[in-house]
């Protein structure tokens, strides 16, 4: 005999039926469990043709495994961005790893060490993830979509084997119970679907039902999608970013000042479809640069605070504003965010040649090596005459003997030594090559040393002279000047990487706290009487469906009658 539509529907809503839930999202209750391909016949399968493979490497590189593969790997590739200096965030910081690493620095140079966010391998495993997220999402906001669109199934056959069941008889006639299991299920934001005429037979013995069916927890999934849409939002506004913005620094001695020309940086790093006419026509002048530092207790020489102060011109002839940049409050101006990243001293030093002219005057950009600000710099007078005349050496803030040693013990410029070693020949500026002013080429020069063959140290302190001997000329340490490292960005559409992680944080949240449940309450008449079946199942761990199963319950049974009001007889006079 051919079985109802009713009937049909029913037995396809059983749990763990393979037909059910071809339109589900992955996760639900109703959802196709991935079944790995096997061949009818056993033996090996046979080989795959380009296009089948083709797919194959497609659906690998399209699956969720896959994107976590390759987020964690983005997410490794990241650290030697932070470990090692970046040549688009501290060049000087990069010089003098170069120095100190030597052996390690043409090796990190091959693979992009010093650059590792624009580096091709990171570029890459970047591009991979988007590749991935937007194949897996795709399809999945697909089944989503349909998924929302059905309505909640039909209950099983046997609600019995659920682990969350409770069943009761009552008086009630189902219609009431309906109604108020629609009400009630209603009320709890469930989508309700009830199944079944609201009738019964004549007698009161038939076997017609009503079944509510409701459901609630869609919104996991949403979250879920969401997390990984945020995720691709992330990925496209750090890669416009990348492509329509700029990098640079520079070091701006106090007093001095910058304008937004690329002649002006020490760094620069545009993007791919960034154009130079496109730089704003902005400059400032770093007027002072303060800073203080603790001087007792276990933190001794950890810097407080420090700030520059800034006289700012929007474009050429605009009347100048005062701005105090200090970090985390950077300046913002021609699209661009002006960022204090460091600072340092800069010696004031005049050199005179052996004819008593002033071949080289000014300050000079000394590089901090430690936390007691000792720097290292380099000064060049390439017009002095007879010969060129070259120095390398350290600044000492507070100078002082350790272990027979110049030192410095404190960051504040409390006792300023300068301490060089003079040089004399060819700089090699003429050479045609470009030279890093952080470094000496001493290939063609000739030490000043002393009687014994030793290199002549010239230690100087503020307002000292002293004379290089051979008619060579002398050095003046006129005192110091400090300067600070300004790391200069536009970022367009930096909002958008922002909006994607407050999405992502929106997603995570819900996927992890909204727990699906679809529950059932099947109303039938059996033996003259009403029974009630309620039961639940969730489709995630850590809830309890027992205890919904119970609230249902008790709010669907029937009230108990109050008790009758027990007579007591008044008491008789005596």
């Amino acid at each position: 005999m051919r079985r109802s539509s009713d009937t049909r529907e029913i037995d396809r809503e059983q749990p763990g039926d393979p037909a059910d839930g071809l339109d589900r999202p992955e996760g639900h209750v109703d959802a196709r469990p991935a079944v790995a391909g096997s061949s009818r016949r056993g033996g090996a399968a046979p080989a795959l043709r380009p296009r089948e493979f083709a797919r194959w490497i497609w659906r690998q590189l399209t699956s969720m495994r896959t994107a976590l593969i390759l987020l964690f790997l983005l997410a490794v590739a990241s650290i030697p961005g932070s470990l090692i200096p970046q040549e688009r965030v501290d060049p000087s910081a990069v010089f003098l790893w170069k120095q100190e690493h030597p052996k390690l620095t043409p090796a990190f140079e091959r693979l992009g060490m010093f650059s590792v966010f624009s580096s091709v391998w990171f570029s890459a495993i970047y591009l991979l993830l988007m590749l991935s997220l937007l194949g897996c999402i795709i399809p999945r906001l697909r089944v989503y979509a349909r998924a929302v669109r059905q309505r909640p199934p039909k209950a099983p056959r046997q609600l019995s084997r659920l682990a969350a069941y409770d069943t009761w008889p009552t008086d009630e006639p189902p219609e009431v119970v309906a109604d108020r299991a629609r009400e009630l299920l209603s009320s709890q934001r469930r989508r309700i679907e009830t199944f079944g005429p609201p009738t019964t037979p004549a007698d009161g013995a038939g076997s017609a039902e009503i079944v509510v069916s409701a459901e609630k927890g869609y919104l996991r999934e949403a979250g879920n999608l969401l997390f990984h849409v945020a995720v691709v939002v992330v990925l496209v506004g750090v890669a416009v970013t990348g492509l329509f913005g700029f990098k640079g620094s520079a070091a701006v001695i106090t007093g001095q000042g910058f304008s937004n020309t690329l002649v002006q940086y020490d760094d620069f790093t545009p993007g791919t479809r960034f154009d130079e006419s496109e730089l704003a026509p902005f400059s400032f002048t770093v007027e002072d640069f303060d800073v203080r530092w603790e001087r007792d207790g276990a933190g001794r020489g950890t810097p407080l605070t420090f700030s520059a102060d800034l006289a700012v011109s929007d474009e050429p002839g605009a009347t100048p504003y005062d701005y105090d940049l200090r970090v985390n409050h950077p300046l913002e101006v021609g699209g661009a965010s002006v960022y204090l990243v460091g600072h340092g001293y800069a010696p004031r030093v005049t050199v005179r040649d052996g004819a008593g002219n002033v071949a080289s005057s000014g300050s000079t950009v000394f590089l901090p090596q430690d936390g007691s600000f000792v720097s290292f710099g380099v000064i060049k007078a390439p017009y002095a005459s007879p010969t060129q005349l070259g120095f390398e050496g350290y600044f000492f803030p507070t100078a002082a003997l350790c272990d027979g040693q110049p030192c410095s013990t404190f960051p504040d410029a409390d006792n300023p030594v300068l301490s060089l070693i003079a040089y004399r020949g060819d700089l090699g500026l003429d050479q045609g090559r470009p030279q890093s002013v952080y470094v000496l080429d001493k290939s063609r020069m000739q030490r000043f040393e002393t009687p014994g063959g030793n290199p002549r140290a010239l230690l100087l302190s503020p307002g000292e002279t002293i004379q290089l001997g051979d008619g060579a000329g002398s050095i003046t340490f006129d005192g110091y000047d400090r300067w600070v490292q300004l790391q200069i960005n536009r970022a367009p559409g930096k909002v958008v990487p922002l909006v994607g992680v407050l999405a992502a944080i929106v997603g995570l949240l819900g996927s992890l706290f909204v727990r699906p449940r679809r529950t059932w309450v099947r109303i039938r008449r059996a033996d003259g009487r009403t029974v009630v079946e309620v039961a639940a199942l969730d489709r995630v761990s850590g809830g309890d469906p027992a205890v919904h199963v119970a609230e249902v319950g008790a709010a669907l049974r029937p009230a108990a009658p109050p008790a009758p009001r027990q007579h007591t007889p008044p008491e008789e006079s005596p």
